[in-house]
């Protein structure tokens, strides 16, 4: 008779953590009348022997639909960088939808603050398990996770996260440690007497996420003595025009400009223009290893991009939800996603 090898591997932990069959069980199982210590030495057990219930088996035999929903910006005229954690989140929804999880997703304009809201207020109304967003919109999120913490929906943040929140997990960059590279980057040709140029290119310019790069810039800068004066430009029209525009105006003004850091993806509507204008004598760094981003880097009006591989946050947050419902087992709270450097040299062996 061929032996059950889930129950032999049920059978060892509870030996090995000197307690009943059903007490490992109820840890399996997340549930309750398991003591925190006793908790913690099974859990420990579990990761020591790498042990794998047959959650297909028991999933199927619970005929119970999970759902998870998913709220992402989705892909605009100015950036496509929202392509790379949709290719994560289909890839984990490919590995766990055999559990009987269902995974709905809803996009969201950049640029549009309701529709935003519209998506979240569906979300809302079908009573999804949990949910994983990209909190990109800071005030319209805050409503939107207190509405998720009256319904008891857990949620987990991708790529920027909301602070004093209860979050499940966040899952992205250290936004602060991000700027600060940005910043020892740029001053590698940057000569003392020239000026520093942040440019911030969205609706919402006064974002956390923003913030948080620009502070962690000028902190490098501040903490080692660069005397190099600081401008600042929020462009809320993010075209490539209105982004031309802006910045003619603002480079007439400060023609002692040697260096601009971009704080998002959009990098490349200032390479464009510093193209047109044959502005070679100014360096750029900004972010995402975008198909419009890499044609400039390769073009030599780009000098770095720095990348937190987008694709990978979507899987792992989504795995995250499917790890803490269908498998009971926890998470980090934070998962900081590493800080890569592209040049024009490098370019062709990343992977997002």
């Amino acid at each position: 008779m061929e032996k059950d090898t889930t129950y032999f591997g049920v059978k060892e932990i509870a030996r090995r953590a000197n307690v009943s069959i059903a007490t490992v069980d109820r840890v399996i199982h997340n549930r309750t009348g398991v003591s925190e210590a006793t908790r913690k030495k099974i859990n420990d057990i579990i990761i020591e022997l790498d042990y794998q219930p047959n959650i297909l088996a028991s999933r199927l035999a619970s005929r119970k639909t999970i759902t998870f929903a998913i709220l992402i910006p989705k892909v605009s005229e100015e950036t496509d960088f929202w392509e790379a954690p949709l290719r994560g989140i289909m890839r984990a929804d490919a590995e766990i939808k055999k559990y009987g999880v269902v995974v709905q997703t809803f996009l969201f304009d950049l640029n549009d603050k309701d529709s935003f809201n519209l998506q979240a207020e569906q979300i809302l109304k079908a009573h999804f398990n949990a949910v994983m967003l990209a909190p990109s919109f800071i005030d319209e999120a805050k409503v939107f996770i207190s509405e998720c913490n009256k319904q008891k929906i857990p949620y987990a943040f991708i790529d920027s996260s909301v602070p004093g929140q209860n979050n499940l997990c966040y899952i992205g960059p250290h936004l602060f440690q991000s700027g600060y590279v940005g910043a020892k980057l740029l001053t590698y040709r940057l000569r003392k007497d020239y000026k520093v140029l942040v440019v911030n290119i969205s609706k919402e310019a006064d974002s956390y996420n923003y913030l948080q790069i620009e502070e962690g810039f000028r902190s490098y800068l501040r903490d080692h003595n660069q005397p190099n004066e600081i401008l600042r430009i929020d462009i809320h029209d993010t075209d490539t025009l209105s982004v031309a525009r802006e910045l003619t105006q603002l480079l007439h003004g400060h023609q002692d400009i040697e260096a601009i850091f971009v704080t998002n993806s959009r990098v490349s509507a200032v390479a464009s223009f510093l193209k047109n204008s044959k502005r070679t004598d100014i360096s750029l760094i900004g972010y995402d290893f975008l198909k419009e981003n890499i044609n400039y880097l390769n073009e030599g009006y780009i000098d770095f991009l720095i990348c937190h591989k987008p694709e990978e946050q979507g899987y792992r947050g989504l795995m995250a939800l499917y790890q803490t419902l269908v498998l009971g087992s926890p998470v980090e709270k934070v998962h900081l996603m590493p800080i890569d450097i592209i040049t024009k040299e490098n370019q062709a062996f990343y992977q997002n």
